[in-house]
């Protein structure tokens, strides 16, 4: 009798999907493959006692597999807490693509993606991010209803970047009347990393607001153009995190604050709209605690863009969505109250509650 027999290297490649951080407790991962679109996709569903997973589909040229699938189990998992923290009656999910958005995005593949996403019934509901347009968000509306962040045109709420924005913007502000007693951020001097859909919209807000704005980013065009447009002070330094600035504000990929950053950075604030900035939470956490860094915590400031796809769930309306969005400012500082009287981080604080309010439906349901 023939049978399969695994190597001992090749285990060690397969223990850490259950065994990882970023798997915790995930409900369901579905690997995405077709032949003839060339579609690579992976959907991560970490959690729906509160409702559907809900959660952007990325799609990112990773230097391999492994490194696309952590990324989908910590953002899905990031989507969860962002829901329950916020008040909205939704579960934390995730995708990505991987690819080259630029030049190996088609039509005919959003469509392929959007039939892995309707065979699972509602449970993952998709929407933008990185490297992801309204007009794709579109395409795949054309093959399940499971998808937010369409057209207006369409009925949907439309691109959530500068509603994402906005939310950072009261985060910060709130973090920054914490720390400095003010929210007013007049000539506070504020580093945007990453000015994508979402970091130029936060470049806009904070120059109205009179901020000394510099801006980072891999594209020197685009830096070009946003220093242009809004009068930015594109960054020429070595080292931005050793940068003596008043505000951090992580708006590219995540975990910027890890091992080699975490002491070197200037900042007195972190607030940006990257996803899972540390690179580990309960490490990095308490060091930028210990040296005296108010951190807001991402999936709480960021939180604008699916209470903005929400909308379209519920039907509420824009004056709504600016309501809720708004309210991150009071959400931020109760959490950086909560933090302080409690001696713990502002991400465990933030996460205590979450926690608790996914805890107490799922307590309510057994019932």
């Amino acid at each position: 009798m023939v049978t399969d027999v695994i190597s001992s290297k090749e285990l060690t490649k397969i223990d850490p999907v259950f065994g990882q951080n970023s798997f915790d407790n995930h409900e369901q991962i579905v690997f995405c493959n077709d032949k003839d679109t060339g579609l690579k996709a992976i959907i991560g569903i970490h959690n729906t006692v509160l409702g559907p997973a809900l959660g952007g589909t990325r799609m990112w040229q990773y230097n391999n597999e492994w490194e696309a699938l952590n990324d989908v189990l910590r953002l899905s998992r990031g989507m969860t807490f962002k829901s329950a923290i916020t008040g909205l009656n939704l579960g934390g999910g995730k995708a990505v693509i991987i690819g080259d958005a630029k030049t190996q995005k088609t039509p005919e593949l959003m469509k392929k993606f959007g039939e892995f996403v309707h065979s699972l019934s509602g449970r993952y509901i998709t929407a933008e991010d990185v490297g992801m347009e309204t007009a794709d968000m579109d395409l795949v509306r054309e093959v399940t209803p499971y998808v937010t962040g369409i057209s207006e045109s369409k009925g949907g709420a439309g691109n959530p970047s500068p509603i994402t924005a906005y939310g950072v913007f009261m985060g910060m502000k709130a973090a920054a009347k914490y720390q400095f007693g003010s929210d007013v951020l007049e000539d506070k001097k504020v580093l945007v990393q990453g000015i994508g859909h979402v970091g130029e919209s936060l470049v806009e807000h904070l120059t109205n607001e009179g901020a000394q704005v510099i801006i980072s980013d891999i594209n020197q065009e685009r830096l070009e153009n946003v220093s242009q447009k809004y009068g930015a002070k594109i960054y020429t330094g070595s080292d931005i995190y050793s940068e003596q600035i008043d505000v951090y504000a992580p708006c590219a990929l995540g975990a910027t604050i890890n091992d080699d950053t975490v002491y070197k950075i200037n900042a007195k604030v972190v607030a940006g709209a990257a996803n899972n900035q540390l690179a580990d939470e309960i490490k990095h956490g308490a060091i930028l605690r210990e040296r005296g860094i108010v951190y807001a915590p991402d999936f709480l400031i960021n939180a604008g863009g699916i209470i903005n796809v929400y909308a379209e769930l519920e039907n509420y309306d824009k004056k709504e969505i600016m309501r809720k969005t708004e309210n991150i400012y009071n959400t931020t500082l109760e959490i950086l109250d909560n933090a302080q009287t409690n001696g713990i981080t502002t991400n465990e604080a933030a996460l205590n509650i979450a926690k608790g309010r996914i805890e107490t439906r799922k307590n309510e349901n057994l019932k």
